[in-house]
């Protein structure tokens, strides 16, 4: 926490961290619920996962810590990791395809980031937007609370594989300027 004897600077340097906070704690119960079946429940507790991160990701800009910034890329991942993974392990034996697509999802987020991440390293103005990340938790959501993962998984993936087209199609834009 950062401290500087003026309540509003902390203020400002705790609520990013606490929307992160209860994001993180919301992911790893979504996951568990996704475990557990997919329903309304579950469609719930990642659709409040998904708000709280899009939040936090909100608030993490808005304050413009590269640490704040950096723990709302890594929640994002979780999302993806422990709610796509989640899916990918419950349909593994009831629909292939819903699980390849879930992996294939996943798989294709976590290459997205890195070519950001990559980007960014190499100081190339790489943009990560929240609508993506926004329209991925939705797809999710909808998925999981009305049992539709046929379509929403590898809508998914299709957006992942658009986010990381775009995000590459930057970099090589950059490295020619």
């Amino acid at each position: 926490m950062e401290v500087d004897g003026g309540s509003g600077s902390t203020r400002r340097r705790v609520f990013p961290l606490l929307w992160l906070a209860s994001g993180s704690v919301l992911v790893a119960a979504s996951a568990g619920a996704v475990l557990r079946g997919p329903g309304t429940a579950s469609g719930l507790v990642a659709l409040a996962a998904g708000i709280v991160l899009v939040l936090g990701r909100r608030a993490a800009t808005r304050r413009g810590s590269p640490e704040d910034r950096m723990a709302s890329s890594f929640l994002d991942r979780a999302f993806d990791g422990c709610v796509l993974g989640a899916v990918a392990w419950v349909s593994r034996d009831a629909d292939p395809a819903v699980a390849l697509g879930a992996l294939l999802a996943l798989s294709l987020s976590f290459l997205a980031a890195y070519v950001r991440a990559r980007g960014a390293a190499l100081g190339y103005g790489i943009g990560e937007s929240g609508v993506t990340a926004g329209l991925r938790y939705a797809l999710v959501v909808i998925g999981v609370a009305y049992d539709a993962l046929a379509w929403t998984i590898w809508g998914v993936a299709g957006l992942s594989a658009l986010s990381l087209l775009v995000r590459s199609s930057q970099v090589v834009k950059e490295e020619r300027a």
